[in-house]
């Protein structure tokens, strides 16, 4: 029976979708967490890492496998896919060069590479979080857009039109990076040009570096900032034909340029009328609970994709099973305590609504962008057209109300890890 190392956070949404294809597949997934060796032993962990210190915890991986042995390290979320680079590279299994993992987390990194790769970048300027903000402002072009290089999910990325805007984005950001640094990079920020346009987002698979997509989600509502939410995914893409294959050709270009071989990728492109941009790629699947709208072949999903190809296994068919399929991460509107929700089974009710899932906690902080990095929940349709689809997850958003209360508290619970209380319960 083949065996993987699944790295994994406290927080992740996607442990309870890998186990179950694991089961399904025969495989034997074993989990890394990422937690402090306290909670690690209250929570029955095989194995707490710091994902913090990725060659460190690769070397904890590699005396964890001499008495265990791995035939894969796989991560599920950015903050793993370094760590599991380092240690299929210590264990000499398949993988990304630890060197590819660091481009496809750090932004700077990655776009230094996308350029001497011939790949199209917007204009770019590295600068450090101790920086004047002030003078800065006087330097760029703009509109602009700032970033941290090692945080996801669109978590502190601002844009600003004007001088003032962008030292207000410049002070906002700059108090959500950590007061000293431990991974490089940490206390830098980026400052790109702004690029216009639709956005999509592709899933796919690397194969000896040759990228097989699995899906291209269109993102129907608009992206403009000052702060960038996503909120709806749908499946397949409406662009043209020869826009999802010029989608296939940058996104193969910029994984060959950051040198990314092995595994999975997801990246997130912009589309206007100079081609197509490249905003990120990483090297892991779609985040949250968004991989359970695809389904591959017959009833095969993205996680058993995954899992066969770390495992060595034969791989399921990738072309996406007919019709359409979309998801919403429900947005957080504003900050506050969570204390109630309703309307979940009106917008299950909605024609073509799979499932509701509210996955905020009640009575815990809600903190939305660019300072947050959660969701309220998420809704799941599917049906003939993406146009059908893309109508049902609206009217379902409009059937929810959420009750969050002001002012926030300060809590002085300790946050545990709810999904692997789960896997505890059962």
């Amino acid at each position: 029976m083949p065996r993987i190392l699944l790295l994994v956070t406290p927080h992740t949404y996607r442990a309870q979708s890998f186990a179950a294809a694991a089961r399904k597949l025969g495989i034997d997934l074993v989990y890394g967490v990422d937690l402090p060796p306290q909670l690690a032993e209250m929570w029955n962990v095989p194995l707490a890492l710091d994902f913090r210190h990725p060659e460190k915890a690769a070397d904890e991986i590699a005396a964890f496998a001499q008495h265990t042995p791995l035939d894969a390290v796989l991560a599920t979320d950015d903050s793993g896919t370094l760590v599991a680079a380092y240690a299929n590279a210590r264990l000499g299994l398949p993988g990304n060069d630890p060197k590819a993992a660091l481009a496809a987390r750090n932004k700077y990194v990655m776009r230094t590479l996308l350029a001497e790769g011939g790949v199209p970048v917007p204009a770019f300027r590295l600068v450090h979080a101790d920086d004047d903000p002030t003078r800065l402002a006087q330097e760029v072009a703009y509109p602009v857009v700032v970033k941290p290089l090692l945080m996801s999910g669109s978590r502190g990325v601002i844009r600003a039109d004007d001088p003032e805007a962008f030292v207000a984005a410049f002070n906002r950001l700059r108090r959500l990076l950590p007061a000293t640094e431990t991974l490089p990079g940490e206390r830098n920020i980026l400052i790109e040009t702004y690029l216009p346009g639709v956005e999509v987002a592709l899933d796919g698979l690397l194969i000896d570096g040759v990228l097989h997509i699995l899906a291209i989600f269109d993102k129907p509502d608009p992206l403009e900032g000052p702060f960038f939410e996503e909120t709806i995914y749908v499946t397949p893409s409406r662009l043209p034909a020869e826009t999802q294959a010029a989608i296939h050709t940058t996104t193969q270009q910029a994984v060959r340029a950051l040198g990314l071989r092995h595994g999975p990728v997801h990246a997130e492109l912009r589309i206007n009328d100079e081609g197509v941009w490249l905003i990120e790629a990483a090297g892991r699947t779609i985040g949250g609970l968004c991989s359970s709208i695809l389904q591959f072949g017959v009833d095969v999903c993205l996680e058993e994709v995954v899992l066969c190809h770390a495992a060595g296994l034969p791989l399921p068919p990738l072309e996406q099973a007919p019709g359409a399929a979309g998801v919403m991460m429900i947005p957080i509107p504003r900050a506050g305590i969570l204390r109630g929700y309703r309307g979940v089974e009106e917008a299950k009710a909605v024609p073509l609504i799979e499932d509701v899932v509210i996955t905020a906690r009640l009575h815990y902080p809600l903190v939305p962008l660019p300072e947050g990095e959660s969701y309220l929940g998420f809704i799941f349709a599917r049906g003939e057209t993406p146009e059908e689809v893309e109508a049902a997850l609206h009217q379902a958003h409009a059937c929810l109300h959420f009750e969050i209360e002001d002012p926030l508290p300060v809590l002085n619970e300790p946050f545990l890890p709810t999904i692997l209380n789960d896997e505890k319960e059962e």
